[in-house]
């Protein structure tokens, strides 16, 4: 049977560059004791950071210097857990870091206090006398909408210090994911035995055009998180407590309130994006499941087939092969755009091998002062040019962002985080489908493209659901035990799919996948970013190099505006329901193309 690699058996040109952080490990742990002799200066100008203009715009200054060491020490730890969480060396360095900067946070938790005290007046004073304070007013801005809420200076000092402890259920999540879940081996249609794994599951066995191997790695998946669900049910219930218990000390109405207000969303845009989609996009998808069944001739659709491809004729890819497709396709984003992923795909940005311990999913980090470093693993499907793109899509808004934007300014809300990302998936489709050479490839494009939507538009979509209602049962004082947060998913994945999909009680257990509930309300997010994603391709496609110009601008801009502001800045109305109906829409014609061209037998080349 084959053998998932060891960390140290992945050849190294599939793995990141941490060097680029820190060229040894001994200069990672000097850096590690520095940072707090520059922590003691602050605090030792404690008294003073207010007096005047110039006092203030040094301490802002040295103060971000220091958050930009703690993220980058952070980063290493977190990369080097996340490549394999198996060893003990990174568990320790990513406790150690942990520990480092809850100290750290904790003992300057009085600068933030100290701002906020700042009469506006006096601040706008500083401004005119030391101009370069105006790079600093959008940081302001954001900590004047959290003055309302901030507790008394000694209160914010214990729940800095508390750090750790709050972390403690995304680190136990993590753990027992990454490190302690076995799997029990998988056949295929042929009877051959394969390796099963979280990593396997999800990149590689959920989209197996072999119904054997997928429904037969769906339940092995399923009765491994059914052995864990009670554990993964009090995790998550002590961060929705954590989450209540944190809006109620700062007299916010409700979490969800509070959460909003850290991304700078206004509930109307919140909900619009859960209400409209949940409810419009479902008969699209339904008519998508059904066409799914009779072109792949299952006998039922179940949960497990979802992501089954119906194309055969998609060629596999090597990674080589995809930088140059990647690289191609983004030439319309011009030369300093196309740099920056130039020297990501060619200097080791990205960590594409698989090792046991490894991160499932992907993602992209990018601590400020370094370059990004994206993880995800490579199965040679074309789906991975998408992702590889997806990922791609935050390095080049980061990077832009950082060239351009002090840390303070740096990243922008969640609600927007995603809007760069899909951005990139749709301008490969469309460079994939323009150099397409026959109808069969342009169909497995349009396939790969709507499992963009798929991912964005139902799986996290319907993540976000769902978390509205265990914040609402949790709020009303319900126990969210294993059983009621399976049966509320159930209940979730019901609603949309209706009688398309043949459902049972273990399709509950996959609200366990997801970590991005512990990330406030990261997962509707998702569709947010592809609503504006789909609306700005759309002026692409029509204006050409304007709409280009103003993405670039909106990328460039950091968070130095709200959401809102950055998605009009793209001429887009997201407070509008229209806008999401379009992009609704647009799934519904991509819907219309699978069904209306039968699937080809054949494979194709690119």
């Amino acid at each position: 049977m084959e053998q998932r690699l060891k960390r140290e058996q992945v050849p190294t040109e599939q793995t990141w560059n941490l060097k680029d952080l820190f060229s040894t490990r001994e200069a990672y742990v000097e850096e590690l004791n520095d940072v707090n002799a520059e922590a003691a200066k602050i605090i030792a100008q404690k008294s003073s950071i207010t007096n005047n203009s110039k006092a203030l715009y040094q301490a802002l200054e040295t103060y971000f210097a220091l958050k930009g060491r703690l993220w980058r020490l952070s980063a290493f730890a977190s990369l080097k857990q996340s490549a394999d969480s198996s060893n003990a060396e990174n568990q320790a360095d990513a406790a150690r870091v942990d520990a480092v900067i809850t100290e750290i946070e904790t003992q300057l938790s009085f600068f933030e206090d100290q701002l906020m005290a700042v009469d506006e007046n006096k601040l706008a004073n500083f401004e005119k006398t030391t101009p370069e304070l105006k790079e600093y007013a959008p940081y302001f801005h954001k900590l004047l909408l959290r003055k309302p809420h901030r507790l008394h200076p000694k209160a914010e000092k214990t729940i800095k210090a508390f750090s750790e402890v709050f972390d403690a259920p995304y680190t136990i999540y993590s753990r027992s994911k990454l490190a302690d879940m076995q799997f029990h081996p998988v056949t295929d249609g042929k009877g051959r035995a394969l390796p099963m794994s979280f990593t396997l599951y999800e990149n590689r066995y959920a989209s197996s055009r072999d119904t054997t191997l997928r429904r037969n790695a769906y339940a092995s998946f399923t009765e491994t998180l059914a052995a864990y669900k009670n554990t993964f049910a009090a995790v998550y219930a002590a961060e929705v407590a954590k989450t209540i218990a944190l809006a109620k000390l700062r007299g916010y109405k409700s979490a969800t309130e509070y959460m909003l207000q850290e991304q700078q969303v206004s509930e109307s845009m919140y909900t619009n994006q859960l209400e409209i989609i949940y409810k419009e996009l479902a008969p699209h998808m339904r008519r998508y499941a059904k066409i799914k069944q009779k072109q792949l001739k299952l006998d039922r659709m179940t949960y497990a087939d979802l992501l089954a491809p119906i194309d055969t004729s998609a060629p596999q890819t090597t990674f080589a092969e995809s930088k140059k497709v990647l690289l191609e396709a983004l030439e319309i984003m011009g030369p300093e755009y196309r740099a920056i992923i130039e020297e990501g795909l060619n200097n080791r940005w990205v960590d594409y091998g698989d090792n046991v311990g490894k991160s499932t999913g992907g993602f992209c980090s990018s601590p400020y002062g370094a370059h990004s470093y994206i993880l995800m693993t490579w199965t040679g499907d074309i789906r991975n040019i998408l992702t590889l793109a997806h990922e791609f899509g935050h390095a080049g808004h980061f990077m832009l962002s950082q060239k351009y934007q002090k840390l303070a300014n740096y990243r922008p809300s969640l609600f927007f985080i995603e809007a760069p990302s899909t951005m990139n998936e749709l301008i490969l489709a469309r460079y994939l489908k323009q150099q397409a050479k026959s109808d069969e490839m342009k169909r497995s494009v349009t396939e790969r493209i709507l499992s963009t939507y798929y991912h964005n538009f139902v799986t996290h979509l319907l993540e976000g659901v769902y978390q509205r209602k265990v914040f609402r049962l949790a709020e009303n004082g319900e126990a969210l035990t294993a059983s009621v947060l399976t049966k509320l998913f159930n209940e979730t994945l019901k609603g949309f799919w209706g009688d398309a999909v043949a459902l049972d009680e273990r399709d509950g257990l996959t609200w366990m996948r997801q970590p991005h509930y512990y990330s406030g309300l990261y997962s509707y997010t998702y569709s947010a970013g592809l609503t504006v994603a789909t609306a700005v391709a759309a002026q692409i496609e029509k204006e050409g190099q304007p709409a280009i110009n103003r993405w670039l601008s909106v990328l460039k801009a950091g968070a130095s505006l709200s959401p809102q502001q950055l998605i009009e800045k793209a001429h887009v109305d997201i407070t509008n329901p229209a806008t999401i109906r379009a992009a609704v829409g647009y799934v519904g014609s991509l819907v219309d193309a699978m069904q209306s061209a039968p699937p080809n037998e054949h494979r194709a080349t690119v």
